[in-house]
């Protein structure tokens, strides 16, 4: 590390020094963010924290503490960030001893989740109340999104390019980073990347919609003030309206 660090430094501070040397332009930004958060956590949960001071116990009690306000699943991704950090300082004698060798992982009772699926005749219902003008719309994004189980930043990274009407086919190969400003963003991981296989009527429809846009812009962009939320309002207008549960996308 640049910075020479000595075991009586914070926990706080070796660990900013430590994601801004370890991951900082190595991962996507949205994972970026995580780390960042997780620093935030540690600086208000353990403040004066130096590193020789970090036991087993010390460490656990970092945990429960952040368990107290976190599903145990995000507790896990929290002791996974921190541990990385950690264990480097352990490497480097900063830290005496792994301090998180055989933690418990607590968390709070998941909230009742919301339904992430319809079934067949839900989605029927909700694809016939669908407004599928001439112009595009977020109905027609929801039609796609349904249609094809992509993700809402795939989604709005697609061109018309991306479609081989000829083939019935619609490719993921990007994302918009809708969170950040715009523009286009590597997909979440290689797996992501994937032609999806589309019925003839939604070839028909989308061949129709697009002939006249840009080929290579995205379709459900108009600016770069774009919000999920302004999607799920719709799809909640939707599914109370028809009396099915309530999606997001």
């Amino acid at each position: 590390m640049p910075k020479d660090f000595q075991s009586t430094d914070l926990l706080k501070d070796f660990y900013k020094e430590w994601i801004a040397i370890y991951k900082e332009g190595a991962i996507r930004d949205v994972t970026l963010s995580k780390y960042k958060m997780s620093l935030i956590w540690v600086e208000k949960l353990a403040p004066k924290l130096r590193l020789c001071d970090i036991s087993r116990v010390e460490y656990q009690q970092i945990i429960n503490d952040y368990a107290k306000e976190h599903e145990r699943q995000t507790t896990m991704d929290f002791h996974h960030q921190l541990k990385g950090a950690i264990l480097d300082a352990v490497d480097e004698g900063l830290v005496p001893r792994d301090p998180t060798r055989k933690v418990i992982i607590k968390g709070k009772i998941p909230s009742k989740k919301k339904v992430k699926y319809l079934n067949q005749f839900e989605l029927h219902s909700l694809l016939k109340s669908l407004t599928l003008s001439d112009e595009v719309s977020w109905d027609w994004f929801i039609l796609l999104l349904a249609k094809t189980g992509m993700r809402f930043s795939e989604g709005l990274a697609i061109t018309p390019n991306d479609f081989d009407f000829a083939h019935q086919t619609v490719s993921v190969n990007k994302t918009w980073n809708y969170k950040e400003g715009g523009g286009f963003s590597p997909t979440k991981n290689k797996s992501s990347v994937r032609k999806i296989q589309i019925d003839w009527q939604v070839v028909m429809q989308f061949a129709t919609l697009v002939k006249d846009l840009p080929a290579d812009k995205p379709i459900f962009v108009r600016d770069n003030n774009v919000y999920n939320s302004t999607v799920n309002d719709i799809l909640v207008r939707y599914c109370k309206k028809l009396n099915i549960p309530v999606i997001s996308v």
